[in-house]
């Protein structure tokens, strides 16, 4: 007797194994009634709290131990409008976060403040202790719901690059490449533009859009502005979205590209010096530059009673034009397990590395600049560090206390912290908690 497919081999795709956790009740609960109320008249939200600590516990720049904290509440809503307007899957979608005590331990402990960033010890640090507007756009669909068309005060995180979660507390294994351009932002900075989603099929679909390119929408002036002052030129980018299921199991997997008109400062003023300058310091200016970014998150194993239990892996990767880009290369691999013990099914065991190479041009401006300064020794106040690689990992256990808590520490390597092999490697343990209300 020859025995049918496995039971699950017709299931639809879910990514719960590959990270992607659907909300589960809050704090609050249906807050004496109001929630299911406010459901019904299409308005739907969700207010959380996180927090993540760090600290110093080996190496590094600066050897003095110190606990890094900092928090942010967050409200992402959207009010149904489909009702109101007989448009199809028509809403408005928003997002507020409000980020505190700004304490890295990144820039305080881990690295020489001679060198820009190339990784964050703590992802939601930074941008000051500030309530920020993270989008406010509407959107709605066309031609059978298979094409999805926004416009507004966005974030390329409504829409780009979301095939890998924000699980890991270090930066670089926080989602996906695409922010390393350093054109477009994250999470909880707006600018205008419009985006389209196309279904080609079941599997694929292709985004593209446009978007404005203001090197002011991080600052405070820009918190709950809609102007558009200080912008440079636009974004446009282009990505291929493919969910699949291999071997019965659900992965997705994306390639993306960037273009940008705004203008990018070369970071080799010797350059200019032959060719040119384009400024007053000296830098010479690129009127276009690209960004390429990919990668794929796919579940390994399963459990046979539960779909959402088993291990996955996930890669990323983003290659720039060094010329005006810091992070040239930047490559990352991580595992997570779900449910690992059958006596905690909803935690979460997670493991990720990634490797980032510095711009060359980056480096050779360094050793221009100490040429300049007649300076060869590290120790020299003027001496400009000359950065290289650097690799950095985390290790992480998620413990779902209950449906509203999650608490996870944290264990992270740095290798060649700001990746200069003069510092130290260093050693950080760290705390991050989630609380949904």
């Amino acid at each position: 007797m020859v025995s049918g497919p496995p039971a699950y081999a017709s299931e639809a795709w879910q990514g719960e194994a590959l990270g992607f956790v659907p909300s589960t009740p809050g704090l609050l609960g249906d807050m004496g009634g109001v929630r299911p109320v406010l459901e019904a008249d299409g308005f739907h939200f969700n207010l959380g709290y996180l927090s993540q600590v760090a600290y110093n516990a080996a190496g590094g720049y600066n050897h003095d131990r110190h606990a890094a904290y900092i928090d942010q509440f967050s409200l992402t809503f959207g009010q149904d409008l489909e009702d109101l307007t007989n448009i199809a899957d028509a809403k408005i979608e928003g997002n507020i976060v409000n980020r505190n005590h700004d304490d890295s331990l990144t820039f305080k402990r881990l690295q020489d403040p001679r060198v820009s960033a190339n990784d964050i010890a703590q992802e939601s640090s930074g941008r000051g202790s500030i309530t920020r507007l993270g989008w406010l756009t509407f959107a709605r669909t066309f031609h059978d719901r298979r094409l999805h068309w926004r416009i507004g005060m966005m974030n390329k995180v409504q829409d780009f690059d979301q095939i890998i979660p924000c699980d890991f507390q270090l930066l670089s294994q926080c989602g996906g490449k695409s922010a390393n351009s350093f054109t477009w932002y994250n999470w909880n900075v707006h600018y205008w533009g419009t985006t389209l989603q196309y279904k080609l099929n079941d599997e694929l679909t292709l985004k593209s859009g446009i978007m404005e390119q203001n090197p002011n929408a991080e600052s405070r002036g820009h918190a709950w502005s809609g102007s558009t002052r200080g912008s440079k030129g636009v974004v446009l980018p282009l990505e291929l979205e493919i969910k699949t299921r291999i071997n019965n199991l659900p992965g997705i997997y994306n390639l993306g590209l960037l273009f940008t008109n705004a203008p990018q400062t070369d970071f080799y003023a010797g350059k200019s010096q032959a060719t040119g300058a384009d400024d007053a310091e000296g830098y010479r200016s690129h009127h276009r530059t690209w960004f390429l970014y990919g990668g794929f998150n796919q579940q390994l194993t399963r459990h046979k009673d539960d779909a959402t239990r088993g291990l996955s892996s996930s890669f990323s990767m983003s290659l720039s034009d060094r010329r005006s880009n810091l992070l040239h290369r930047v490559a990352a691999v991580s595992l997570r397990y779900h449910g690992l013990a059958d006596a905690r099914p909803d935690d979460w065991l997670g493991l990720g590395a990634t490797w980032i190479e510095i711009s060359k041009d980056y480096r050779r401006n360094q050793q221009y600049l100490n040429e300049l300064q007649g300076t060869h020794d590290d120790v020299d106040a003027l001496y400009h560090p000359l950065p290289g690689h650097t690799v950095n990992a985390e290790l992480y256990y998620r413990l779902r206390a209950t449906s509203w808590l999650e608490v996870q520490p944290v264990v992270q390597y740095w290798h060649r912290p700001g990746a200069l092999r003069e510092t130290q490697d260093a050693w950080v343990t760290g705390v991050k908690t989630v609380i949904t209300f």
